[in-house]
């Protein structure tokens, strides 16, 4: 048996609002899960509870996510930015303080 090899390079990672859509995607949970709360006990007897609780879960885990995407939204404009740029404000207002050298 001998080993694939693709026959052609992979394609490029599709960019687009990543931050927007996680958000979106949150919010579309939590609103299902807002909207399944007034039927708790026709679920419960239906034995369809789980829909609620997934509903929860994904929102949970899209708030994970959101904190995730801006955090690597922030480190992708970082490095677009380059090497020189502040990575704090104070820094790039010159407000920071540097350590005293002089003796006492």
């Amino acid at each position: 048996m001998e080993k694939w090899t693709p026959t052609h390079e992979a394609p490029e990672p599709l960019e687009g609002p990543v931050v927007a859509t996680i958000t979106g995607g949150t919010i579309l949970w939590f609103v299902l899960f807002l909207a399944q709360l007034p039927f708790y006990g026709r679920l419960d007897d239906d034995g369809h509870l789980w829909w609620l609780w997934t509903c929860l879960a994904g929102s949970g885990l899209g708030l994970i996510g959101i904190w995730y995407v801006r955090g690597r939204d922030a480190a992708i404009k970082r490095d677009a930015a380059g090497p020189d740029t502040p990575d704090t404000p104070q820094e790039a207002q010159g407000t920071t303080h540097p350590a005293r050298t002089d003796p006492q």
